[in-house]
């Protein structure tokens, strides 16, 4: 019972820092941090929401959640008999535990379908162009620029963003989307579109998809200021607005968002401070603390 409370109170402190991290105005000093700490929210809760229902459900056994688990898999007899609020707790847990893999194995298969299919449409339709070697070049008049992540990740272009960008914006363009490709951010996205996808009521769980897909882009400006200008990336992005980007397709990473370009824009023209080296180290910890003890109530045996 002890376990049950615990991870309840850890899902019910989730759930409120969550709503509460929605809001905050450190993010865009730190995207990489917020980053984190978005996923270790997003994983504590999910832990701690199924687990605090299993380690209910199990509490029979006396051994622990992990523990009777696994007792309860090799069928063996509970030390007290079955009631009905622990069978429900059980099946309540198990179900909510399943849904969550699954959707989220589901989201990456559809991902990598949607990926697969796409590489086989450029290997017709796209070139190579001796002006941006190791890029693929779309022959479409309208502005676009996003990559195809994976194994085999690709960057794409098209004519008509060759035309709009002068040399600098594209070699910041170019540089960001290799940051997409480099820092693998299709992944950090996936498990938030997962849980999107199961909760699309919850205003919270919306409110961090969209945060995190900012940040990522962010987080992506910030690799790319290594090789280019802010500004010019600034430029590249409004000459994209303005023309009328083309969207990046289903499971691929663009560059441009009409939701959040003029946010990125503000900020690479006009950056705030950097977060404080304490505060940084202060919000990396609290990730690693949630982590910690969502891990340690699922093996704790009691």
């Amino acid at each position: 019972m002890i376990t049950a409370a615990a991870l309840a109170a850890l899902a019910t402190a989730c759930a409120l820092g969550a709503w509460r991290f929605t809001s905050a105005r450190w993010t865009y000093r730190a995207p990489k941090t917020a980053i984190i700490l978005w996923q270790a929210l997003g994983l504590a809760w999910g832990l701690a929401t199924t687990g605090a229902m299993l380690a209910y459900a199990v509490q029979p056994y006396e051994r622990g959640l992990l523990h009777g688990l696994i007792a309860f898999a090799q069928g063996q007899a509970p030390v007290t008999p079955w009631d009905l609020p622990h069978l429900v707790a059980l099946v309540a847990g198990l179900t909510a535990l399943a849904v969550l893999v699954a959707v989220t194995l589901a989201a990456g298969v559809q991902a990598l379908r949607a990926r697969r299919r796409h590489r086989e449409l450029l290997a017709l339709i796209s070139r190579d162009d001796p002006f941006v070697p190791g890029v693929r070049v779309l022959d479409h008049p309208g502005a676009a620029a996003y990559c195809v992540p994976g194994l085999r990740s690709q960057v794409v272009i098209s004519a008509g963003a060759l035309k709009l960008l002068s040399d600098d914006e594209l070699t910041a363009v170019l540089a960001h989307e290799a940051a997409h490709v480099r820092e693998r951010h299709d992944l950090v996205l996936l498990p938030f579109g997962a849980l999107r996808r199961l909760l699309p009521w919850s205003t919270v769980v919306c409110e961090a998809q969209s945060q995190v897909e900012l940040l990522v882009e962010m987080a992506a400006d910030d690799r790319a200021r290594r090789y280019c200008s802010p500004r010019r990336l600034a430029t590249a992005l409004l000459r994209f607005g303005t023309a009328g980007a083309m969207p990046a397709p289903h499971g691929m990473l663009g560059s441009v968002s009409s939701a959040n370009v003029m946010a990125r824009v503000n900020r690479l023209v006009k950056p705030d401070p950097e977060l404080q080296p304490h505060f940084r180290y202060g919000y990396l910890g609290l990730s690693a603390a949630l982590l910690s003890a969502a891990a340690f109530l699922w093996v704790m045996p009691l």
